[in-house]
């Protein structure tokens, strides 16, 4: 049978500001990929984030982020790399703290926003992340943490090579370039917004680890884990669809880690 995690970008609030409906969509997805606090996220809302995953059997995820709060981790940026790998550990640290509190862990490490984006193919910037999940496991309770990245990506290829469980991931509501990457947000047509086609993508992704670019060119992206955005109008129901079809067409829906 074939075996998909399920996952989504959490805890993407910030004081009095919420993003995501956390707790309906921990009831759908598997593996909650939790902001640590550089793109979106605060002390509070991690702590109440980890308490409801774990409540409800769910990998907890650190989505670790340039220090971006007001461009919601979006924003190119420039980082030194010694500065970026103790800042990676520094939020999955963080993170650990209230997991751990929840009676939980941090199960795995997933880039968010630029920073995903830009490990694909900058050998630097991936380095450090990985160097920073490295130095974030070097004591127990977290040593040799999955990493959750693209397919094909340097990140990936460098945390294997390091030792660590290279976990590739797909989107069914972005669109991919003939290269295999994601269209970049500011180009026409990035994120696929038919409800419809997010979910006969997320089979489709799950069955045959294929997809057509935007340009309609059939491309290989087999991933374990797939990607449902917290922030996308109506994303507990189609979250809830997804999953559904998913198991309708003999798909295991199941954490990775």
């Amino acid at each position: 049978m074939t075996v998909i995690d399920l996952n989504a970008d959490l805890g993407e609030g910030f004081g009095r500001w919420e993003l995501t409906d956390d707790e309906r969509l921990l009831s759908v997805v598997t593996s909650a990929n939790v902001a640590c606090g550089f793109h979106a996220g605060d002390a509070p809302t991690m702590r109440r984030v980890c308490e409801l995953a774990a409540e409800r059997g769910v990998t907890i995820g650190a989505q670790v982020s340039y220090r971006d709060l007001a461009g919601f981790g979006r924003r190119a940026m420039d980082v030194p790399p010694a500065e970026l790998t103790a800042e990676v550990a520094y939020q999955i640290g963080a993170l650990e703290v209230f997991a751990r509190a929840a009676g939980a862990r941090v199960a795995y490490v997933k880039p968010h926003g630029a920073l995903y984006n830009r490990v694909v193919h900058d050998e630097e910037q991936a380095a450090a992340v990985v160097a920073g999940v490295l130095l974030a496991g070097s004591a127990p309770p977290v040593p040799g943490l999955p990493v959750l990245g693209l397919p094909g990506s340097r990140l990936l290829r460098l945390a294997a090579e390091a030792g660590l469980a290279a976990v590739p991931e797909a989107f069914a509501d972005r669109a991919y370039t003939d290269e295999g990457t994601l269209v970049p947000r500011g180009r026409a047509g990035a994120v696929v917004a038919d409800p419809d086609a997010v979910v006969e993508r997320s089979v489709e992704l799950a069955r045959s680890g294929t997809v057509a670019s935007l340009t309609g060119t059939r491309i290989d992206v087999r991933a374990r884990s797939l990607c449902v955005h917290g922030d996308t109008p109506g994303a507990v129901e189609l979250a809830r669809r997804v999953r559904r079809r998913l198991e309708e067409s003999g798909v295991r829906v199941e954490a990775f880690a």
